[in-house]
This record gives C-alpha cells, structure tokens and sequence, in this order.
C-alpha cells in the first residue's frame, strides 16, 4: 500500500490448489481462512499456509440429501454468539456448522432454489439469506426457525421482471438490510419490514456494503456505486474489470483501510481512497 510499492511488490505471495474445482466463497478470521468449493468447506491455518505442501486444518461436507449432484457453496458466515457457521448452498439450504465440535448441527430449509447469500443480524440473533427464489428470510439462530420471509420481487417499487426476482446480495446494520439482484438494491427497516429506500442503479448488484453514512454497491458495470440512505447515488468510481462480483472493505485496521473490488477480469483493484483507484492488482 506505500506509495513507493512497485509493479514487483503487487503478485501473489503464496499460490495454492484449495479445491479441486472453482472456489465459490472465502471467510477470514484472525486464526484461519476458510474457503468454500463445490460442496466442501475447508479451513487453513495463515500461520501453516506459507508452508509447502500445505494441508487443510479440516475439509468439512454438509449432509446433503441428494449424491447425484454436488451443490455449490456459495455464502458463509461466522456467527459469533455460538462460534458456528452458517454456509448458503445450492441444494436450496443453510448448513450449520459447530466450529468448535466440527460437526453439522442443523439445516434451516424454506428457500425453493438455491441460496446465493448469508449474513448475520448479531444484535437480535437473527440470520438472514437471500435466494435464486426471490425470497430473504429471517430466521433465529438459536431455534433455527424462519421468523420472517420477505419476497422482494413482489414489491412494485423493487420489481424488475426482465432482471428475473433473485437475490444476490444481502447485508444488514442493526435494524437496517440492503439486497438486491434481479429487483433493485433496496433499503428496508426491518422493524417494520418494509423498503425506505429503492436505488435507481442500472443492471444487477451483486454485492454492497453500509459504510459510514453511504451505501457502497459493485455489479454489472465497472465501478463502484456511492448512494445516499434516502436513495440518491452520489458518485460512481471506475474500476479495471467490466464487470464487478465481489467487495471488500478492511474496516478493523485503522492504518490500512483499503477497499478491494473485483469480478470479469484477472485484476483486483484496491482502493485507499474511496474516491478513486489507487492500483490494480493482477494475476
């Protein structure tokens, strides 16, 4: 990130085969890296990784019902108050993982197709997903039942048939959510469960954050979506790939609060100012 880093500085310092097909989502705590492929978990110590031949701490499959075809992991959260996992896969199901006895302790069923996203409402215990059916739900983490189901596409100001009704992001803030995909990005009070905000941003988010007093969105087009709560969009930053899947903002280090975002192309670009591109990293 110093200004004095060269071209020689931004490669990988550490490549390695963690599935033997695609990797579909990635989780990082202090300790471990957990990466998600096709039908798998698998956790990797940071201290173990610089290591050759490096081995998985633990390669965890949940208990799917169907052998026929291997579903795709796609989301994973950690929820803090019982130090489980919550893993959003492509047999329409949310899998329970018990970190710290290894084992799978539930499955939470509802959706009707397969679940693209997952996150944690800590300060009410709550789990939510977001799916290919259109649908978020709500559920208690403790009880594993589904206490609300919101399907967004069914609201007029949210609906976008020719965009399709899934859901391909989801994040939330205390009493706040953000989804979009085929409807438009969306702020909701959860309280009242009902939409206060409806962006007016072209194509399909599929990821987006709440920061500060904005909300940052990536998706089809190549930059990254600066919007006001009440809906405006303030600015929109150009990125190197013509297409955006994914964003992540580094909000635990003070000395190095960057943005990464990236998605059709090889290159990662990082952001140390949120106004604009400070480099590309390339693989």
């Amino acid at each position: 990130l110093s200004p004095d880093t060269t071209a020689a500085n931004q490669k990988p310092v550490l490549t390695f085969t963690a599935h033997e097909g695609p990797v579909f989502s990635l989780l990082s705590t202090d300790c471990v890296l957990l990466s998600a492929g096709n039908g798998e978990v698998s956790s990797w110590s940071w201290t173990e990784l610089t290591k050759k031949n490096v081995k998985p701490l633990w390669t965890k499959r949940p208990n799917y019902k169907s052998g026929l075809e291997i579903p795709e992991i796609n989301s994973m959260v950690i929820n803090p108050r019982d130090n489980s996992l919550a893993i959003g896969a492509g047999d329409n199901n949310i899998h329970i993982l018990d970190l710290e006895h290894g084992a799978f302790k539930a499955t939470l069923q509802g959706h009707t197709d397969y679940v693209h996203c997952v996150c944690m409402r800590e300060r009410e215990a709550e789990l939510l997903s977001g799916g290919e059916d259109g649908a978020v739900r709500m559920w208690d983490s403790r009880t594993g039942q589904c206490v609300h189901c919101i399907e967004v596409y069914k609201y007029e100001s949210c609906a976008r048939p020719r965009y399709g009704k899934w859901i391909s992001c989801l994040t939330t803030d205390s009493d706040w959510m953000l989804c979009g995909g085929g409807p438009s990005l969306s702020l909701w009070h959860l309280r009242s469960l009902s939409p206060t905000s409806v962006f007016p941003l072209r194509g399909c988010q599929r990821q987006a954050a709440f920061h500060q007093d904005m909300i940052l969105a990536v998706g089809e087009g190549a930059f990254v979506s600066h919007c006001l709560l009440g809906g405006e969009v303030k600015a929109q930053i150009p990125c190197t790939p013509p297409s955006l899947n994914t964003m992540q903002l580094n909000t635990k280090s003070s000395e190095h609060r960057v943005l990464t975002v990236g998605g059709g192309s090889s290159n990662i670009d990082v952001f140390t100012n949120l106004s604009y591109r400070a480099f590309s990293l390339s693989f």
